[in-house]
């Protein structure tokens, strides 16, 4: 589990194809790795990726098909900077949101502008997170806990202040850009727990809306 507090801002190293899957080698610049060990967790631009290798300068993991066709990882490059923090720790300030490294969906930059000394984005997410995005709720993007400030339909804008600039690579994101989204976890399970028996059902799906939880006392 992570928070969503980004603790350095590392590079992709290598990107080395192994049997059909991907090995990646990240630099992580100014992160602490004296308390890391091999099996360790490490979210990379939101990703949980486990140590398989420490390098003296960063870390190797391998990465699956699954994470491959999930998220952004496969655009990645040689030198694309990435976000990480190591795993959460029981005496570790909650100062985000929990996080569980797993990516929902692709959001993708439409657009951008300067809104005082914060930067104001707008991100389209896949249609079917929409509904787990809420004015004034916690998102991760890129590994980085975030409020959405509104949301309209899949669109949902985000202001980044100053310091979430310098700190991540949010000075990388251009319109175009396409992010990895984790919806905070909470909506997850409350989706699932309304289901009800019919979560036992293989092909149950959810036909929860805004008049549904409005009918049971969710929303007022």
């Amino acid at each position: 589990m992570f928070t969503g507090i980004i603790e350095a801002v590392g590079h992709v190293q290598q990107l080395t194809p192994r049997s059909g899957d991907v090995r990646l080698t990240i630099a992580t610049g100014k992160l602490n790795l004296a308390d890391v060990k091999l099996g360790d967790s490490i979210a990379t631009n939101g990703i949980c990726l486990t140590v398989v290798e420490l390098t003296g300068q960063g870390f190797v993991a391998d990465v699956s098909n699954e994470t491959l066709r999930r998220t952004c990882l496969k655009t990645w490059k040689v030198g694309t900077a990435v976000n990480l923090e190591k795993a959460l720790m029981p005496t570790s300030r909650l100062g985000g949101h929990i996080v569980s490294g797993h990516v929902d969906g692709l959001g993708e930059i439409i657009s951008f502008k300067q809104d005082a000394r914060s930067l104001q984005y707008q991100v389209r997410a896949p249609d079917e997170l929409a509904k787990y995005i809420s004015e004034k709720g916690s998102i991760t993007v890129d590994g980085i806990s975030l409020t959405v400030n509104a949301i309209d339909g899949a669109v949902f804008s985000l202001n980044i202040v100053p310091h979430t600039v310098q700190e991540t690579n949010v000075g990388s994101w251009q319109v175009g850009s396409v992010l990895n989204l984790e919806v905070d976890l909470l909506a997850r399970y409350l989706e699932r727990l309304l289901l009800g028996d019919k979560a036992a059902q293989s092909s149950a799906k959810s036909d929860i809306s805004l008049e549904f939880l409005a009918k049971h006392g969710f929303m007022r």
